[in-house]
Parts: structure tokens; C-alpha cells; sequence
């Protein structure tokens, strides 16, 4: 049964277009990934499905009484002061009736012999609407997606919304949304602000799941598991392939192979049709020369492969090998406040070792970063870094960019030899073009700050780089150009990353986090994930 039907949608802003001719239809069941660069208008096409935002083209078709969840990008919780509350937010009405339900059964107590036929049927009526409401079975739901998600359900009841972190509270809208009664999961970027415990038990919950399901994400290991097919926007439109992501890509490949043959065979009959034209248009076959060029102006032409502008230019080119031992680290503990994350860690980062720091949020990953960097000091132990070795530093948070500045001086900053055309070079290799070269940082969007920081990255030729999350505002063409330039690199690589994907292409070595302790897998991230997989089993 058909669910949702987009045809030939477009969107403009003024003069600026910023898609067309969008069409797919989504069949009950079917799980749909949806991918493009940033800024192609994914989220758009969620405000459309929604009705938020009515296009200027095209339609879109909905199943009557069509039931959606999306999430709540400003995460208010209205009315909700726990997580719990938070949760089963689209409940209330199930919630309100249970309470009624309640003092309706003391009110029975109380009455006894003198209950009224009235209130019995009324007491009845509301008991049959709890139950088609789904009133015996949002408790479990409320506790099963929470607990999935790192919160403790029972905890949770009491664990006020105010006690929350930005990526809890981002944690707690999504339960929400899973949550909800509906037909169709509406999922912008849902494994932004997961580890990689809670993305498997999301991608099991989504495959089980009795929902349609639509997500945005740039996560290729999720869209893989999770996805029976994917709409790629690109070039202002769309196209749509059945399959998961790595389905995708063979897929596409071969499309517009075929679209390029197809040009190559039209142009070479354009240019022989003409040259027909051009010989014979005053001699003696003039007339058939007349009826060639008449039916070569009703040709409809092919237009060339639709392509997005080139992803990022990415080089790390260490200045200086540096020594084998890149960091000792000896008994090393990390302690916030009231807590230890890491305790006794002894350890040697070793020259060419990519080093995949792995754990739950919250465990401590960032943190262990800082002290290995030294913004932050080590209740005990030591963690040195190699006297020949240049570290160059990607927070998680961005925080080191310079907002107030304009792109072009950030360079300059850096480069205060370099002349207008090699700032401009080194800006364009990744993305920034023309008059957006005058933008000030505090503009730009995550995706476009996480480029910058890469840019800046470059500058410092490194033979040590510290990468905390370098993937989380990236788009999918950016995060393979990060993975190829990781790959070319020779030098060494502490990351920090729950894109499992990418850990795959390219971590040699994983440290993870066992509750306070820090264990050091010395094998390729696909070797500690078969390794997890077996220590479950034997649980």
C-alpha cells in the first residue's frame, strides 16, 4: 500500500532555486535513506511531506489519516520536566486518561453499593478507549526505547529534563519520536548523538519496527543497515535506486556510464546529421537535407550526468617523519569531578598507528583526549608526546575556529607570506569560492566550520593528528575525501568517531572504554567489532 507519494516537487527561494522535478513513492514498510550534500535540501523535503512547507511545483499525495513523527529540532519538551515525561510526550492524552482512570477506580471504592449505572458505563467506556489507545502498551514502549537509547527507565521517571547535556537532550527527542503512535518515522540525522552501542540498537529497532521509515544521514554503515531504498538528491533533483547504500553506489555508477554512452552516441549523430546537412543544403538532395535539419531542431537533446559541485580537496603532508614513539603514556588517570574515566592506562602511540578511541557517550573520550593534549592535567600518571612530533588538533566542538574573522584572514592568519591567490587556492580546495571568502566564521554552517577546521589542519603538516569526531557535520562525498586523504597519510591518527564505516577504512589499532578502565586492542576496528560480537555471544 502506498504511504506517500511525491511527484515533481520544487522549491525556490525568490530567484534561487533549491531543487526540482522531486519524485519517489514510499510503500508501507519500506525504509527509505536519504542522501545528498549539504545544503540539497534534504531537510526541506521533510517541511513538504509534512505539510510545513507547501512547495512551488509539483504535489505530494498522502494516505488519508497519515500519521508522522519528526523530530523536535528545538527539543522543548513542553509541559515534560522528566525524561520519562519527555519520552511518552505524544502519549499525554493516554497519560491524562490513565490518570482519570485512576481516580475513577477510588471514586468506585469509595461508592460501593451506591455506584450508579451511569458511572459504571462511563467507567467502562473509558477503559475500552484506554485500551484502543494503546494504554496497556505504552509503558513498555516508553521503557524499551529509553533504556536503548543509555537512559535507565527507572531512573529516568525522576531524572529531570534540566540535568540534560545537548547530546542527552538530542537523545531524549529522538526516544520521543520513536515513541510515537504513527505511520511514518521522519528521521533527520538520528545517529548524531550516538555511540556505537545505541546506532545497533537503533538500526534493530528500525528493522523491526511496524513504521515506514524516511532518514536523512550521512552514516553509510547504518544507511546499510537499515535501508531497502535510497533517494539520492544531487544536482537539484533527485533520483531514487532500490537497495541499501552499498546497492546504491554500483548502482549509480552505472547509470550514468549508461547516460554518458547514450550522450557520446547522440552528439556523434548530431555532428554526422549536420555535416549531411551542411554538404547537401544547396545541391542536389537539398530537400532531404531540409528534412534532416527539421527533424534534428525537434531532437530532444540529452542533457550531460547531473553532478554537484566537486567535494573538498584534502592533503595531509607531514613536514618531518617525527620519531617512532609518537605518545608514552604511562599509568594514566583522567578524573572529572565525583568521577574517574580512565584509570591506570599504560600505552605506546606508535609512528603509523590509527588509532580508533572507541566507548559510550559520556565515558570519557574527549576528556582523555584533552590530557593527552594537555588542556587538561592528569589526576596521576603521565602521557607525553614525542619531542619531534607536530600535533595538529580537530575538536569536537569546533571551538578553536575564530568567529569574528572572515575566512580569507583566518588563512592569512596562518599564512601571512602567502599572497591573494594561494589564500584563495587553499580556500577553494575546500568549498569556499568567490565573495564567501569575506564570510565570517560565526556564519558558516557545521558542515562548512568542519571543512575550515580541516583546512587549517592542512597548514600545520603534522606528523600527529587528533581527530575528534571529524565526521559529524560532514556530508558522505566529504567523509570519503577525509577517508582517502587518511589513507594517503604518513603519519599517525588518534580518532575519535562513531561512524563505524569509516572506522572501518581506516583504524589499525582501537583503545576502548570498559567501564573506568581503558583496554588497548592492538587490530583493525573490523577485528575488535568481530571480537565484540563473540563476547556478547557469551553472555
Amino acid at each position: 500500500m502506498t504511504l506517500l507519494s511525491v511527484s515533481n516537487v520544487g522549491i525556490s527561494f525568490g530567484s534561487t532555486e533549491l531543487f526540482k522535478n522531486i519524485t519517489f513513492t514510499v510503500g508501507e514498510g519500506e525504509r527509505w535513506g536519504i542522501i545528498g550534500r549539504n545544503g540539497a535540501g534534504k531537510t526541506s523535503i521533510f517541511k513538504v511531506i509534512t505539510g510545513e512547507t507547501q512547495p512551488n511545483a509539483g504535489s505530494v499525495a498522502r494516505k488519508p489519516g497519515l500519521r508522522h513523527a519528526l523530530l523536535d529540532q528545538h527539543r522543548a519538551f513542553e509541559g515534560a520536566t522528566t525524561v520519562w515525561e519527555a519520552g511518552a510526550a505524544a502519549w499525554r492524552d493516554v497519560v491524562a486518561l490513565e490518570q482519570r482512570l485512576a481516580q475513577q477506580a477510588i471514586e468506585l471504592g469509595e461508592m460501593g453499593e451506591h455506584v450508579t449505572e451511569e458511572f459504571l458505563e462511563r467507567f467502562g467506556h473509558d477503559q475500552e478507549r484506554f485500551a484502543d489507545m494503546g494504554g496497556y502498551i505504552y509503558h513498555a514502549r516508553v521503557d524499551a526505547v529509553l533504556q536503548g537509547l543509555g537512559f535507565d527507565a527507572e531512573e529516568s521517571k525522576t531524572r529531570l529534563i534540566s540535568s540534560l547535556s545537548g547530546g542527552e537532550r538530542g537523545r531524549v527527542g529522538l526516544a520521543a519520536q520513536l515513541i510515537a503512535p504513527a505511520d511514518l518515522l521522519l528521521l533527520d540525522e538520528p545517529t548524531n548523538h550516538l555511540d556505537l552501542d545505541t546506532t545497533t540498537w537503533l538500526q534493530d529497532w528500525l528493522k523491526e519496527a511496524d513504521e515506514t521509515v524516511l532518514v536523512v544521514s550521512h552514516d553509510r554503515a547504518f544507511l546499510d543497515a537499515v535501508c531497502t531504498h535510497i533517494l539520492h538528491v544531487e544536482a537539484k533533483s533527485s533520483e531514487w535506486y532500490k537497495g541499501n547504500y552499498s546497492q546504491f553506489v554500483p548502482q549509480r555508477a552505472e547509470r550514468r556510464l549508461t547516460r554518458e554512452r547514450e550522450l557520446e552516441k547522440q552528439r556523434a549523430y548530431v555532428k554526422k546529421e549536420e555535416e549531411y546537412i551542411m554538404r547537401n543544403l544547396a545541391g542536389v538532395n537539398s530537400f532531404q537535407a531540409k528534412g534532416k535539419r527539421k527533424r534534428l531542431e525537434r531532437l530532444p537533446r540529452l542533457a550531460p550526468p547531473p553532478g554537484d559541485p566537486a567535494a573538498m580537496s584534502l592533503s595531509f603532508e607531514p613536514s618531518e617523519r617525527g620519531g617512532d614513539q609518537v605518545i608514552a603514556i604511562d599509568a594514566l588517570r583522567v578524573e572529572v569531578p565525583g568521577r574517574v574515566l580512565v584509570d591506570d592506562f599504560t600505552a605506546v602511540l606508535r609512528r603509523n598507528d590509527f588509532v580508533a578511541l572507541v566507548g559510550p557517550n559520556g565515558a570519557g573520550k574527549s576528556s582523555f583526549i584533552s590530557t593527552i593534549m594537555g588542556d587538561l592535567a592528569p589526576a596521576s600518571g603521565t602521557a607525553r608526546v614525542g619531542g619531534s612530533i607536530t600535533a595538529a588538533y580537530f575538536r569536537q566542538d569546533l571551538g578553536d575556529l575564530p568567529l569574528r574573522k572572515s575566512l580569507y584572514d583566518t588563512i592569512q592568519d596562518k599564512r601571512p607570506l602567502w599572497n591573494r591567490g594561494q589564500i584563495q587556492n587553499c580556500l577553494g580546495a575546500f568549498g569556499f569560492s568567490g565573495d564567501s571568502v569575506q564570510r565570517e566564521v560565526a556564519s558558516l554552517s557545521g558542515g562548512e566550520r568542519a571543512r575550515m577546521a580541516l583546512a587549517l589542519m592542512t597548514l600545520a603538516h603534522a606528523n600527529l593528528l587528533v581527530l575528534d569526531e571529524p565526521t559529524n557535520h560532514l556530508d558522505v562525498e566529504n567523509i570519503e575525501v577525509l577517508e582517502d586523504a587518511l589513507e594517503d597519510y604518513d603519519g599517525t591518527v588518534l580518532l575519535v568517531s562513531h561512524d563505524r564505516a569509516f572506522l572501518r577504512e581506516v583504524a589499525t589499532r582501537v583503545w576502548w572504554f570498559d567501564g573506568t578502565r581503558l583496554v588497548d586492542f592492538d587490530a583493525p576496528f573490523t577485528e575488535w567489532e568481530e571480537d565484540q560480537a563473540r563476547r556478547a555471544a557469551r553472555k
